[in-house]
C-alpha cells in the first residue's frame, strides 16, 4: 500500500521538512531503531496531546521508519479518510468489539514488513490503565514491542529498548510501564496513572 513513507519524491521531501522542523523547534532524537527489525509493535507514550502525532511522524521520517499507526475510526471519515490512510493510518472501531487484535496479527502474518505504532493509553485523556491490545498484538504475532517515547519538558523523543513479551501480561506490563515513568507529556501528565 502506498503511504507517505514510500511515495516517490514526496517521501524525500517530507524527510527533509521533518529534519529541518525538528531542528528549528529544538527536538532531539535518542536511540536507534534496529536496522534488521522488519516487524514490531511500536508503543509511543505518553500520549497527551494532538501534537504527539505530527512530532512522532517527523521523528519516524528522520529515523527512516515506514510506520503505520492505529487511529480511531472517526478521523477516517470523508473527506479526510484517504489522507489519513496515506499518512499510514489504520482505522480502529473503538465503540464495539471488532477482533482488532486478531486482524492486526493477520496483517503481521501477511506482510513482509510492518511497523505499527500505537498509544497504549488509547486516548489523549488521563487514564487509569493502559489498554492491553498492543501487548496481545505483539504476543500473537510473535513480534517485539519497541518502547518509543516522547518527553516534552526535555524536547526529546526516540527509541528505547525492545521488549519481548513473555506471556506474563501483568509482570511484563509493570516492566514496560517502569520505563515510561521518566517521561512527561505535553500537559505534564505522567504516562502512568
Amino acid at each position: 500500500m502506498r503511504t507517505m513513507f514510500n511515495t516517490p519524491i514526496v517521501c524525500h521531501l517530507l524527510k527533509v521538512i521533518s529534519i529541518v522542523t525538528l531542528k528549528l523547534t529544538g527536538w532531539k532524537i535518542q536511540g536507534q531503531f534496529p536496522s534488521d527489525l522488519n516487524k514490531a509493535v511500536i508503543i509511543a507514550a505518553p500520549h497527551t496531546s494532538n501534537w504527539d502525532m505530527p512530532i512522532s511522524l517527523m521523528m519516524a521520517f528522520k529515523l527512516g521508519l515506514p510506520i503505520r499507526w492505529l487511529g480511531k475510526k472517526s478521523i477516517f471519515k470523508f473527506p479526510f479518510g484517504p489522507l489519513m490512510r496515506w499518512m499510514g493510518g489504520i482505522p480502529v472501531e473503538r465503540s464495539r468489539s471488532t477482533n482488532m487484535v486478531d486482524n492486526v496479527v493477520r496483517r503481521f502474518e501477511a506482510d513482509d514488513q510492518l511497523l505499527i505504532m500505537m498509544s497504549p493509553e488509547g486516548t489523549r485523556s488521563k487514564v487509569k490503565g493502559w489498554k492491553s491490545g498492543f501487548y496481545h498484538m505483539a504476543s500473537g504475532a510473535s513480534v517485539p514491542i519497541v518502547l518509543a517515547f516522547i518527553d516534552y519538558p526535555n524536547k526529546v523523543g526516540g527509541i528505547g529498548p525492545l521488549f519481548e513479551p513473555t506471556g506474563e501480561y501483568e509482570s511484563d506490563l509493570s516492566e514496560i510501564q517502569a520505563f515510561y515513568e521518566q517521561f512527561r507529556g505535553k500537559d505534564d501528565q505522567s504516562a502512568i496513572s
